[in-house]
């Protein structure tokens, strides 16, 4: 899956960089400041996570683990819960969305946890002995 994080995490970061374009030229003037306030808060954590599946990949390629999986997993569940309610929020105006908006958090707060546990259980395996240019 490590190959897999990484390009979801470009696919999503690249996503985040055209819903932050779009929000800033777009939407200027076509939706209240309150609303536009709601939707860059979407693509700044849309971007923060997508940076994350970006390590996951990385991590999971250097010290397989489950629970990096499931970090992913739940980075990419809290993208579409917490960015995508955030954005409809934002471009419909239906404040009801603003109740669902709470799980993606909780999928990204899961996510770091388990990355946590993922990344403690890796720094305590041995490292491995580097033979380029000679070490030993």
């Amino acid at each position: 899956m490590a190959k897999n994080w990484m390009v979801i995490g470009c696919i999503l970061a690249g996503l985040g960089v055209a819903a932050g374009a779009f929000g800033t030229h777009a939407l200027q003037g076509a939706v209240p400041d309150d609303l536009l306030v709601v939707y860059a808060t979407a693509a700044r954590y849309q971007m923060i996570h997508a940076a994350a599946l970006l390590f996951v990949g990385l991590a999971d390629g250097r010290w397989p683990d489950h629970r990096w999986d499931i970090a992913g997993w739940l980075f990419t569940s809290g993208i579409i819960v917490f960015s995508g309610s955030l954005y409809l929020l934002a471009l419909t105006g239906s404040r009801w969305l603003g109740a669902i908006t709470p799980i993606g958090g909780a999928c990204f707060l899961a996510g770091w946890v388990v990355a946590a546990l993922a990344a403690n259980r890796t720094a305590t395996m041995p490292d491995e002995v580097d033979t380029r240019d000679g070490a030993a």
